[in-house]
């Protein structure tokens, strides 16, 4: 996980320095209604980040990007609780350490004004519970629901992960500009999700480390609603999916919902 961010950093980097290239007066006195072009989500501008400085009339754009960078915190929500039913009490988890990363890669939309865009973008997006209990989920076909064995180990750390693929629709609601050329965005729309993988990543004294992938029941395609609130490139956002987190019978009404920063709009 770590070295994913690492990578997306170095990436955003990268397309940092080709939107400025992109971004260069041109020569050619010839005028395209189109432009591809690469975009930095940190960068703020009078202008949409993948429109050209001159313009903002409406337009259409599409390219790569490093966008909508979330950290926040995760909650699972048990048939509208907080708090974890008999059933699924086993899902313990450290509050404070499960969180919800995720990032956008590229964009495609259309600006009908200044003041309200409409975009639909492709990111990944990851959920990793942190759980407090000193068990192991087991790889398992039987969809009844989630098997786990009591480990006798002591655990440094016992993640239980997801990763999926987002992709949001979303509607970008715009402020004029202020004094520093900043301005507020009020972001919503839905977000859909396909499954990646799942896993169990362990750490201990006994074993070392320990990763292991499978799907483990996690629903293959998710769907919920999301909400980024922000001025310039700083903002926060919250997440709730609809459905079922997992596709076992015993987990039926297992959601989860994230609530967290973001950094770029």
């Amino acid at each position: 996980m770590k070295r994913l961010i690492f990578t997306a950093l170095l990436g955003a980097a990268a397309t940092g320095l080709f939107a400025q290239d992109a971004n260069k007066p041109a020569t050619d006195s010839t005028k395209h209604k189109k432009e591809y072009n690469f975009s930095f989500g940190l960068k703020e501008n009078n202008r949409d980040s993948t429109a050209k400085r001159r313009s903002k009339k409406p337009g259409f754009s599409m390219g790569l990007t490093f966008s909508r960078f979330d950290l926040g915190l995760t909650a699972l929500i048990d048939n509208g609780s907080t708090r974890l039913s008999p059933t699924n009490e086993f899902l313990r988890y450290r509050s404070w350490k499960t969180s919800n990363v995720g990032f956008d890669v590229f964009q495609a939309g259309y600006r009908f004004s200044p003041a309200f865009k409409m975009y639909v973008a492709g990111g990944f997006d990851w959920e990793l519970i942190r759980l407090r209990e000193d068990i192991t989920i087991q790889r398992t076909p039987d969809m009844s629901g989630l098997k786990y064995t009591n480990d006798n180990i002591d655990y440094d750390k016992n993640r239980f992960s997801s990763a999926y693929l987002r992709i949001p629709v979303m509607f970008d609601f715009r402020s004029k500009d202020d004094d520093n050329g900043k301005k507020w965005h009020y972001v919503l729309g839905p977000e859909f999700g396909v499954l990646l993988t799942g896993r169990v990543k362990q750490i201990s004294d006994e074993n070392g480390k320990q990763k292991m992938n499978y799907d483990y029941h996690f629903t293959k395609f998710r769907y919920g609603g999301v909400l980024r609130v922000g001025h310039g490139s700083m903002g926060i956002f919250a997440k709730y999916y609809f459905n079922d987190m997992f596709n076992t019978v015993a987990q039926k009404g297992l959601k989860n919902a994230s609530i967290g920063f973001t950094v770029g709009f």
